[in-house]
């Protein structure tokens, strides 16, 4: 029950972070990656701060070997390489944010609007996680 209420607690913590910055806005991120037109570089802020957040809780995860306070584990990746599956992730991902204006956090968080083209992203996005499920870690 602990590990519910804070996985509830960190998700909210999550969602009004990204609903105060602004993500769940398509328009502001498409803004935000627009290089041609009418360039909106506020959400660099936020990323720069969740950067130096994780950098920072990474480095001291590494360093003292520190466990999961609710739950069975922490893990941090072991592959430090860049492969074809992962260029073609961060292509897929990067065309798909570029497109729509949303990324999976901010897009399940906007799933409160009940607006169409949220719910869409939300169905190709499952869709996404389905094919790779079955197709994607039998061939990657």
């Amino acid at each position: 029950m602990a590990q519910l209420l804070a996985s509830l607690a960190i998700g909210t913590l999550f969602g009004a972070g990204i609903a105060v910055s602004e993500m769940i806005d398509p328009a502001r991120v498409i803004g935000f990656l627009d290089m041609a037109g009418r360039r909106d570089p506020t959400l660099a802020f936020v990323m720069i701060g969740a950067l130096a957040v994780t950098i920072r809780a990474f480095a001291l995860a590494r360093r003292q070997g520190v466990t999961q306070a609710l739950g069975s584990g922490f893990s941090i990746p072991a592959a430090n390489g860049i492969d074809g599956g992962l260029i073609l992730g961060s292509a897929i991902f990067g065309i798909g944010w570029g497109l729509s204006g949303f990324c999976p956090g901010p897009a399940i968080a906007a799933l409160y609007s009940g607006l169409w083209p949220v719910i869409a992203f939300g169905i190709s996005m499952l869709t996404g996680m389905v094919i790779f499920k079955f197709w994607g870690e039998k061939n990657g």
